[in-house]
């Protein structure tokens, strides 16, 4: 009989949540799903998928409460404000919700007497450094609020880890890939969707910035893959979560894109903007904590899954200056529609 039964997944109908969850459900667990649905709008659903949620929880992270714990065994922690420019919309926003409600979650864990606590981290908190791959003792350089958010948590998160409560802090490389909740601000697909709606594969760089690579739906299987790993091996640890092949230069993803998309041509900005961050990182930890986990995606593999999604499902020609796939976009919609307020939390929950 499994120790672990019932997993809440925070941010269980994003990007990454929306393939977690039903991966969950297929492995046998009984899961509960918390969400506080800012992308559950019509427009920013890209394909219908049944996650298969035992029971969801509409509330803002920054609100959940020890009774919302009550029979969790294990939580998968992906809800954040989830990228740079995110942050930059208020720094100070990304630290209530990122940080200082994730402690607050980890603490009602702990005394909840959670078995297991799996954080959604970033390779991003890399920052700056040369050409070489680095592994998890790297020295740290958070460029953002996100990745100053992250790091933080991770200090908190893992001295809390003990023989009754098994702590991972997984740092994720750059997530790409289709979803039910696609996302258009991340590299792969933005220049796939560029490549498909407008022919260009556009850089706004000089195309030489190093990014970590990884399929969102590995990421959820990686979440599982911790989730059953034994507690006395993985708690108190930080992965690197990735593999040493999917390190790519930026002009390298944009050829990859190309190759699927070959009526594209690839075009740099006449001012290249700089980029804070380029960084390669070494995953040989993560083989030797989950030695049996295999991948099942590659670049080019998910760039021809998104062609071939974005002609199914209907990508729109103007999708990349719409709001239905940019996070950043959809909140500044919430605001101006004033469905939330400046602190993004809702104004009417019905």
């Amino acid at each position: 009989m499994k120790e672990i039964t019932t997993v809440l997944v925070t941010g269980s109908h994003g990007y990454i949540g929306s393939l977690l969850t039903p991966l969950l459900v297929q492995a046998g667990y009984r899961v509960v799903g918390l969400d506080t649905n800012y992308f559950d709008d019509a427009e920013c659903v890209f394909k219908h998928l049944d996650n298969g949620e035992h029971r969801f929880i509409k509330k803002d992270i920054r609100r959940v409460t020890a009774e919302d714990l009550r029979g969790i065994d294990a939580i998968c922690h992906l809800a954040a404000l989830s990228n740079d420019p995110l942050g930059a919309l208020n720094e100070q926003l990304t630290l209530d919700v990122n940080l200082r409600a994730s402690i607050k979650l980890a603490e009602a864990a702990h005394k909840a007497q959670v078995k297991r606590f799996l954080f959604s981290s970033s390779c991003s908190v890399y920052g700056k450094i040369g050409d070489q791959a680095i592994a998890e003792e790297a020295p740290l350089d958070p460029k953002t609020a996100y990745a100053v958010s992250k790091v933080e948590f991770e200090k908190f998160l893992l001295a809390l880890a003990d023989k009754h409560f098994c702590a991972v802090s997984l740092r994720n490389a750059t997530a790409y890939g289709s979803s039910p909740k696609l996302r258009l601000d991340l590299v792969l697909n933005n220049l796939a969707a560029h490549a498909f709606t407008r022919r260009e594969i556009k850089l706004v760089s000089d195309g030489t910035p190093w990014r970590p690579m990884i399929h969102a739906e590995d990421i959820a299987r990686l979440f599982l893959a911790f989730l059953e790993a034994p507690a006395e091996r993985v708690s108190g640890e930080t992965v690197n979560c990735g593999r040493d092949e999917e390190n790519f230069q930026i002009k390298d993803i944009a050829g990859i894109v190309q190759s699927q998309f070959k009526n594209a041509r690839i075009t740099y900005a006449e001012k290249s903007e700089q980029d804070s961050r380029t960084y390669r990182v070494s995953f040989s930890k993560l083989k030797k904590l989950v030695p049996n986990f295999t991948f099942k995606w590659t670049l080019k593999k998910s760039a021809g899954e998104l062609r071939q999604d974005f002609a199914s499902f209907g990508l729109p020609h103007d999708a990349l200056s719409m709001r239905n796939f940019i996070r950043l976009k959809q909140l500044e919609y919430l605001i101006a529609a004033n469905r939330v307020d400046s602190n993004l939390f809702w104004r009417c929950l019905s």
